[in-house]
């Protein structure tokens, strides 16, 4: 046991050394544009302060954005989710995979759950013993099932997912930015240092290296940037990016797209002045999505999800009703069924 424990310890020391990287990283840059940049090569004070004044505020807000990416827990499935005791004790003595899976089903009925595995059974996590919700995967480095899971970033050594995705783009747009804002300042005096019209000061290296890094960190950023952009306008996760997610009939990309306006608004939330502040905003609780062709009914599975002890969300600590479009509703004379037709992916 000893030696187990020792060895995960390190795992998760050695987790972190990206993350001290990028700090290290971000530490040095700002001794190399606050001081000498601003402090001994830049002549003119007008210039120097509103550098510093734009340097810090991006500054602030990538540093900001990235350690809410790091702090935020991962969201995992409420209690609703898992067997209760006496299906939980028929399915660890059943030996036939089709008869847990009869038993599976049963507990599903009742729940939100929507999709299924690539053969059509329910999801069911073994090691956190629950039914996955729609889009939830197991992460086996936080060693827990995560609501709409994206994938584990080892840069802020986190896994990226319902409670955190808009943190997570907001540092890569920030750090963006910050790289930006570097390059545009710092590349006057870079083309002095390397034209030779500034004395080769100490200054010299770290200017010239300076703008090497940011500008290289700016373009992997950007595409990195760019591609969870793409997959927050067609409402996709990394995951369902390379595995479809499955429905009752069938495997389909864009199962949970409601058009890009409200794909946005999924990860953003819908009033926009929250959406550059790395505040949680996003829409839902993580348990249940719309989607373009699946029948559901509201008010029987958030009944379920509150009586079974439903986890709090990471919004507001209270729990929200699962949602349907507006877009097409249709309920029969007993209030028991809605019929969710989405528009076509634009």
């Amino acid at each position: 046991m000893a030696p187990s424990h020792a060895l995960r310890w390190c795992k998760r020391a050695l987790n972190w050394v990206p993350v001290l990287f990028i700090n290290l990283v971000v530490g040095w840059s700002y001794y190399a544009y606050v001081v000498e940049l601003c402090v001994y090569t830049i002549p003119n004070n007008a210039e120097r302060i509103s550098y510093l004044v734009v340097f810090h505020v991006f500054l602030t807000m990538f540093i900001w954005s990235y350690w809410t990416a790091i702090g935020s827990k991962p969201a995992g499935p409420s209690k609703a989710f898992s067997l209760p005791s006496a299906e939980k004790e028929l399915y660890e003595r059943e030996e036939q995979a089709e008869t847990q899976q009869e038993i599976l089903k049963r507990v599903a009925r009742n729940l939100p759950v929507y999709t299924r595995t690539a053969g059509g059974a329910i999801r069911y996590c073994d090691h956190c013993q629950l039914i996955k919700p729609d889009r939830c995967h197991h992460c086996s480095t936080c060693e827990m099932c995560v609501l709409k899971m994206d994938h584990h970033c080892p840069w802020v050594n986190n896994c990226v997912g319902f409670s955190n995705y808009k943190y997570f783009i907001l540092f890569l747009a920030y750090a963006s930015l910050y790289c930006v804002v570097i390059c545009a300042t710092v590349i006057k005096y870079f083309i002095k240092f390397w034209t030779k019209q500034l004395p080769d000061t100490h200054a010299k290296f770290h200017i010239l290296f300076l703008f090497f890094v940011a500008a290289l960190f700016f373009i992997s950023i950007l595409s990195l940037l760019s591609y969870h952009l793409w997959l927050v306008g067609k409402n996709r996760t990394t995951i369902e990016a390379f595995r479809a997610p499955v429905f009752t009939n069938g495997p389909d990309k864009s199962g949970f797209s409601l058009g890009f306006r409200r794909n946005v608004a999924e990860v953003f939330g819908s009033e926009a002045k929250y959406w550059i502040f790395p505040v949680f905003s996003s829409l839902g609780d993580g348990h249940s999505f719309v989607t373009r062709s699946v029948h559901i009914d509201p008010e029987q599975a958030n009944s379920i999800l509150q009586q079974n002890g439903k986890s709090q969300s990471p919004a507001d600590g209270e729990a929200h009703p699962v949602r349907t479009a507006d877009d097409s509703k249709e309920k029969t004379d007993g209030g028991q069924t809605v019929s969710v037709t989405m528009e076509s992916e634009p």
